[in-house]
């Protein structure tokens, strides 16, 4: 039971020490939510997605995930379009604003985690990562 009570814990920290309960603002302090900021680097990253790997991919349901891409149409950084292989199909791509924002928010990211990475001693970095890691699939795997 300790064990349980001591994960939860320092989940909880982990948490609020790196920001993710701000859901107004990213982790490395950008001012947007962190639901589009990882939508934006998912589309940055491999470009034209339909909308239901988009969903998949941020474990989000359908419904969320359309709210989510209306809110980057919204603010100029995506844009729907017909899919070549379907009729019926849509994909979600960045607008060249999109683009922007993404490179940004790469920018941004690749600062903070580099901060947060120097502050951990070297001898112990392959360690954090491992955990992080086996707790991820630990957690993706029911």
């Amino acid at each position: 039971m300790a064990d349980e009570l001591d994960l939860q814990e320092a989940v909880a920290r982990f948490v609020r020490a790196f920001g993710l309960h701000q859901p107004d603002q990213t982790p490395c302090g950008q001012p947007i939510p962190v639901s589009e900021a990882h939508a934006l680097g998912e589309l940055a990253r491999d470009g034209a997605l339909r909308q239901s790997e988009l969903a998949h991919r941020l474990k989000l349901e359908k419904s969320t995930t359309s709210r989510l891409v209306t809110q980057l149409i919204t603010r100029g950084w995506a844009e729907r379009t017909p899919a070549p292989d379907d009729g019926r199909g849509r994909l979600v791509q960045l607008t060249e604003q999109g683009v922007k924002a993404a490179a940004r928010l790469a920018e941004a990211r690749a600062e903070r985690f580099s901060a947060v990475l120097n502050r951990v001693p070297e001898g112990e970095r392959a360690d954090v990562l491992r955990a992080l890691t086996l707790l991820t699939e630990a957690i993706d795997d029911p």
